[in-house]
């Protein structure tokens, strides 16, 4: 039998499992019930684990004797969005949604065990599967990398459901997928007053909102155009009182690139730009540049690899525009080779339209047997190459 005709034998079994994780998210860190549920399964199938990094779940399957090991990844947390959506498995966790499709992920990596598991004689090695936590803080990976997650393994692979690319269709391209997103935090300090009379404060609203549009010049007048690259400022908080002059105010934004050398250049500039703005308005601005996730560089001959695997298990392959999102797969990336899979989960007729972190976030859950075979399929071509 082919990886897709054993698949279908567990297709309910995983649609089930999605829902029923979607039904119970829970924030990054305090995965406590994602992860009894795993190990629940994983007990079913009688496949050895250990808890890693907190929450976190370290599987293996093993083969035929031989020393190669291949990682397969999937992360577990959700995210503090309301669901909006009307469906018998909606949240019930008030304030939490799996609304970025980790619940997919969970799936489709239990269902590719169940898939491993028989077919486990016809592996030349292991294959380790990865339930991670706390993507969605950019800490969970490095957590597993040091619980061990990469120990002894040859590759590794990972994939993330994707609301841009039509159900039936997966993105493997090689070279670089996700940007580096990183986090920075001003503080700006001035001198407080009456609103009536501001030349005798420090007025940092003025201040704060001068640094956010001199911030957006990085991009437009320092970088080369060619490079794409994003300054973001989400957050601005500054004042209490229509009539007080405001002393403090801060800035907390978001960084966004492709290339290693403007990543590294980022907080300098950003403080140079921050602290000469302030200057200007006798304000005082401090810095607080804080590293988040590489960027996603899907190894060539992995990707390769990958489109092969995709070939036989029947599926779509596209490629597609760089993403300025982050993804913490980047630090397994950097230990060892890897691809990250984006698999299409898109389906107007069936409601799955919306973006990631959307509250009306949907699937099209056809998907979850195209990931689970690629999943499965990867695994063994890896390998038995």
């Amino acid at each position: 039998m082919t990886i897709r005709e054993l698949t279908k034998k567990y297709a309910e079994n995983i649609i089930f499992l999605r829902r029923k994780f979607h039904e119970y998210p829970e924030a990054s860190l305090n995965e406590f019930n994602t992860s009894k549920m795993i190990k629940e399964e994983l007990d079913k199938l009688g496949i050895e684990y250990k808890s890693a990094a907190g929450t976190g779940v370290i599987a293996e399957i093993k083969g035929k004797s031989s020393n190669k090991i291949v990682a397969l990844r999937a992360d577990i947390d959700g995210l503090s969005v309301s669901e909006l959506n009307n469906c018998e498995f909606k949240s019930k966790n008030e304030g939490l949604m799996h609304a970025c499709g980790h619940d997919c992920h969970v799936s489709m990596l239990l269902g590719a065990a169940m898939v491993l598991n028989d077919i486990k004689e016809e592996l030349n090695g292991t294959v380790r599967l990865l339930f991670q936590p706390a993507e969605e803080v950019a800490k969970g990976a490095k957590m597993m990398i040091e619980s061990g997650a990469l120990d002894g393994a040859s590759g590794v692979f990972g994939m993330h459901v994707w609301s841009d690319i039509e159900c039936g269709s997966v993105c493997v391209q090689p070279g670089p997928l996700m940007a580096s997103a990183d986090l920075f935090t001003i503080n700006v300090k001035g001198k407080g007053g009456h609103g009536s009379a501001p030349h005798q404060g420090v007025d940092t609203v003025v201040a704060s909102s001068s640094i956010v549009m001199n911030l957006q010049t990085i991009v437009s007048r320092e970088l080369d155009p060619l490079e794409p690259a994003v300054v973001s400022v989400g957050s601005v908080s500054a004042g209490s009182r229509f009539n007080v002059i405001a002393s403090e105010g801060t800035l907390i934004g978001t960084t966004r690139c492709f290339n290693p050398e403007i990543r590294d250049n980022f907080p300098e500039i950003i403080k140079r730009v921050a602290e000469d703005t302030a200057s200007t308005f006798r304000a005082q601005a401090e810095l607080e540049y804080s590293p988040g996730t590489s960027i996603v560089i899907n190894d060539e001959e992995c990707s390769k690899l990958a489109e092969t695997s995709l070939e036989k298990i029947g599926a779509k392959s596209v490629v597609i525009e760089k993403i300025m999102g982050g993804e913490d797969f980047s630090e397994y990336q950097s230990k060892v080779p890897g691809v990250l899979a984006l698999v299409g989960v898109r389906n107007e007729r069936k409601g799955a339209c919306y973006p990631q972190h959307h509250p009306h976030y949907t699937v099209d859950e056809d998907a979850l047997e195209i990931g689970t075979c690629l999943y499965v399929q990867y695994a063994q071509d890896f390998l038995n190459k």
